[in-house]
């Protein structure tokens, strides 16, 4: 079975990415962290057990980007809010269950992605959430066949993105795995990294 796992980005320019970041700890410093923690990541996170993908932001500039790896396929994200690109990416996969993530969670390793789609083999579609009530993943086991409001009305960066996001797949079956952190802020930094060598 083929598995795909999507991993959004955007180009580590200063002020355009992690900009909550930015103002706690400077922009210059919020895009190096960026781009060094979807480094690490990435690494981390190739496995023969999925297809890694990149949904590069913006279109253009991340289809012709040095920042990532030459190897990995890319996919534009595209216009509109993240319901709508991850809704987008999500029926861009061919066949078999997909999974999409944020680069900015500095725990998650190879063991939850496997989680996830071992999840998907009896569910229709997984979460995993983060302790301020949204989430750093979700996968569906038929990516091609969302509900036409799949993530419509969902209140995003904020406690209820995780039970909006749910409540858009009426009659599914709906798994969740492990709670990650993802960093918004300097105080999300140092309660990351404790379960990152796990695999």
């Amino acid at each position: 079975m083929k598995r795909t796992l999507i991993v959004m980005v955007k180009e580590p320019h200063p002020g355009r990415v992690k900009t909550r970041l930015g103002r706690d700890i400077g922009p210059v410093a919020a895009a190096w962290w960026f781009r060094h923690q979807t480094r690490h990541l990435l690494r981390r996170l190739r496995d023969p057990r999925w297809e890694l993908v990149l949904a590069v932001a913006p279109d253009v500039e991340g289809l012709r980007s040095r920042s990532w790896p030459a190897d990995l396929p890319r996919w534009p994200q595209g216009r509109g809010d993240l319901g709508a690109r991850m809704t987008r990416l999500l029926g861009q996969v061919p066949q078999g269950p997909a999974c999409v993530i944020g680069a900015d969670i500095p725990d998650v390793s190879p063991r939850h992605i496997w989680q996830a789609f071992q999840a998907l083999g009896g569910h229709d579609a997984v979460f995993g959430p983060a302790p301020d009530g949204g989430y750093w993943l979700v996968g569906l086991k038929h990516p091609r066949r969302q509900p036409p409001y799949f993530f419509d009305a969902v209140r995003w960066s904020t406690r209820h993105a995780l039970a909006d996001s749910k409540a858009t797949l009426p009659d599914h079956r709906i798994a969740e795995i492990a709670t990650l952190r993802d960093v918004d802020t300097a105080d999300d930094l140092p309660m990351t990294r404790r379960g990152a060598r796990a695999t």
